[in-house]
């Protein structure tokens, strides 16, 4: 999926909201924390079914990463999976079910002006941290390092 196409994505939108303006950049993010609740949902299911062995233990290692994610997105309260774009003005979050399906309902819309950004870098995901200076209040996402999500882009825009 090209950035364009996300870009497109974000765009229309906006536009569906009442807001025309353009994008700058867009990506793919998740909640802070689903990567590593993966793998900790992961190891579990894995010592849980760890002497069963063959196909039991895959599944339950599988099966125990889903449910890490899944539970540690639903406590976030934000979805397992957003298109966030970057105006001038704005930063926008979406849930979107992939990187190519249209844009769902708007999940966040913070002024530019008044948030400060601090990006982490960890071994296979860049944490965003998109802080409010008014209020301390913080969205906190991720995204995976492969370029196909499109994360650094809108990092980049944001610290440019």
């Amino acid at each position: 999926m090209s950035e364009e196409r996300m870009v497109e994505i974000v765009e229309t939108a906006l536009q569906e909201l009442g807001v025309p303006e353009s994008v700058v950049a867009a990506g793919q993010f998740m909640p802070r924390g689903h990567t590593g609740s993966m793998f900790a949902g992961g190891m579990l299911g894995d010592s849980v079914a760890g002497s069963l062995g063959g196909v039991a233990d895959s599944v339950a290692t599988v099966g125990g990463a889903l449910a890490g994610a899944h539970l540690h997105d639903a406590s976030s309260g934000l979805p397992s999976s957003m298109l966030v774009g970057v105006t001038a003005t704005h930063v926008c979050g979406f849930a979107a079910k992939s990187r190519s399906s249209p844009a769902g309902p708007l999940v966040f819309r913070v002024p530019r002006a008044g948030i400060e950004v601090k990006v982490h870098q960890r071994v296979n995901v860049r944490i965003l941290e998109l802080i409010d200076t008014g209020t301390g209040s913080r969205i906190e996402l991720e995204g995976n390092r492969i370029p196909l999500t499109h994360s650094k882009d809108v990092i980049e825009a944001l610290q440019g």
